[in-house]
């Protein structure tokens, strides 16, 4: 099993910016892929960011290219989600999702772990 806990979420402008953390346990973390994905209110919970277990690669979801930044540090069992010039739209809850599949995977199902998610709000 591997428990996974995001904090960093809340209220922010439009054009601002917000990091999110996600911390594992349970498992060693560098034996999972990690990935970010989000849903926001009467919406399906969407891909936003993928890295690989080593954090050699990455993934992204078309409506973050360009601003958003995922990165992690296997050390500290963490994961990040560095996001710039926030819109509106990316209001949502954001959540972590952990994988043990050996290439980075960017769809919802192939994901095994996930945790309770962290409310971002952009305002305009």
């Amino acid at each position: 099993q591997v428990q996974l806990v995001e904090s960093g979420g809340g209220l922010v402008q439009a054009g601002g910016s917000l990091r999110l953390s996600c911390v594992a346990s349970g498992r060693t973390f560098s034996n999972f892929v990690m990935g970010w994905f989000r849903q926001a209110p009467g919406k399906e919970r969407e891909f936003v960011a993928a890295i690989s277990r080593s954090g050699g690669r990455t993934s992204y979801g078309d409506s973050v290219k360009g601003r958003f930044t995922i990165s992690r540090d296997n050390a500290k069992n963490t994961v990040y989600l560095q996001m710039n010039s926030l819109k509106p739209e990316d209001t949502a809850v954001y959540y972590c999702a952990a994988d043990a599949s050996i290439a980075i995977v960017t769809t919802l199902n192939s994901y095994a772990y996930w945790g309770q998610g962290t409310q971002v709000t952009v305002s305009s």
